[in-house]
């Protein structure tokens, strides 16, 4: 394995650094080595913001042409969220019993021709229901990423390679609403489903030709069904699993509130154009990148669990410094700092609450991979109407949403996550 990715991931913990699955199987087909395993996975993981919000800046503009109302607008990155939750069900419970690599490709391949027939959408209605195919078939890059990346590191290492996957997967937030206003000087908001099928192309041949299986034979579930819903009763029961989970999808569901308000609130109350607004969200998308590397670096000094408590109490203290703005109509000079603090602590929660809840359960990791998807992305879904309920004259519905998500993640965990674990 090439030396600097071998110390990014953290050679001094000695066994614990080596793959996980060269620790107990010799057999494992393929072993990646150097960045490039590192871009694919991350480009894969990106597929819920890239899907997202290179098509921010857009939304004012689509409902101007599809004369349709700011909820009704939302409700396309509702159906993408549940295509990519409930997508997650079906890609990570397969890629245990028919390995990752063949799930990914069709998924993947998927994704770019949705993509394509998005461009032709003749209503937000029909669109509404593409991106729910588009999320379905998108979720199978996210889930199968996380799950190899379990098929291969445990404890600490896992934990600092969610945290590398963030130097590519946090790009994707950044650059894609860069991307998606500059297209709009150009084209219309057809023209930004049309670059999304072209990256999924792109990521279809990178998968094809740089990534190999790393689900071995004689790891793979068997059962069909019934295996399948076996392993998803086992990871119901675990009670630390589910704090995990339900506190990374609340956290989640907090930033995803702000990503389908902050384009009305920024744009239509406060005047900010859409090349702004681009920038905006990249800096706070930066906040990710900065804080994930900084969890890579911390992680193995301090515990995953106090590195999650100060990312969850992050969010809730931005998301309850958010509502207190809107209700006092400070403005952007509180707003923009209260958003960066809830965007910027997920690099802090999402690779924690990853690695913790995937610790325990290996042989069944595309399972435990799709329920903590499925969570995010679905309770993500259930918030995005609720936000724009007050149209665009008030950040109130956002504020009141992000503030319970992020104090709602605190307290689930606090409640659920008692107990100590090898990686707490």
């Amino acid at each position: 394995m090439d030396a600097r990715f071998s110390s990014a991931c953290g050679e001094e913990d000695g066994k614990q650094a080596m793959p996980k699955a060269l620790q107990e199987d010799k057999e494992l087909p393929y072993v990646p080595s150097g960045a490039l395993v590192v871009i694919i996975l991350g480009a894969l993981s990106a597929f819920g913001p890239l899907s997202m919000d290179m098509y921010l800046p857009s939304l004012p503009a689509l409902a101007h042409d599809f004369s349709a109302s700011t909820s009704q607008v939302q409700i396309t990155l509702s159906t993408c969220l549940l295509g990519l939750a409930s997508g997650q069900l079906i890609a990570g419970p397969l890629s245990d019993a028919a390995g990752r690599r063949r799930p990914l490709l069709i998924g993947v391949a998927l994704y770019a021709v949705a993509s394509l027939l998005c461009v032709v959408a003749p209503s937000v209605f029909t669109l509404a229901v593409l991106r729910f195919v588009q999320g379905l078939a998108g979720a199978a890059g996210i889930v199968i990423s996380r799950a190899v990346v379990r098929d291969l590191y445990s404890g600490v290492a896992a934990a600092r390679f969610f945290s590398l996957l963030m130097l590519v997967n946090g790009l994707a937030p950044i650059l894609a609403p860069i991307i998606g206003s500059q297209l709009l000087r150009f084209t219309s908001w057809r023209g930004v489903f049309v670059t999304l099928a072209i990256i999924g192309v792109i990521l279809f041949l990178l998968s094809a030709f740089g990534l190999k299986e790393t689900h071995s034979v004689e790891r793979r579930q068997t059962g069909g069904l019934a295996a399948t819903l076996s392993a998803f009763r086992v990871l119901c029961s675990d009670r630390l699993f589910i704090g995990y989970a339900l506190a990374g999808g609340l956290s989640f569901a907090a930033m995803f509130a702000y990503i389908s308000g902050s384009s009305f609130v920024l744009q239509d109350i406060y005047g900010v154009s859409p090349q702004l607004f681009g920038v905006l969200f990249g800096i706070n998308a930066l906040g990710i990148v900065v804080a994930g590397q900084v969890n890579g670096r911390l992680v193995g000094r301090i515990s995953a669990r106090g590195l999650l408590t100060c990312g969850l109490s992050s969010v809730a203290f931005g998301g309850l410094a958010l509502l207190l703005v809107a209700v006092s109509g400070v403005g952007l000079v509180g707003i923009l700092p209260a958003f960066f603090i809830i965007v910027a602590s997920q690099g802090l929660v999402m690779p924690n609450s990853a690695a913790l809840g995937l610790a325990d359960h290996p042989r069944i990791a595309g399972s435990a991979s799709a329920l903590l998807g499925m969570l995010q992305y679905a309770i993500g879904a259930l918030v995005a109407p609720l936000v724009g309920l007050g149209g665009g004259k008030t950040a109130l519905p956002m504020s009141l949403v992000i503030a319970f998500c992020g104090v709602a993640s605190l307290g689930i965990f606090l409640l659920l996550c008692r107990t100590r674990q090898r990686l707490a």
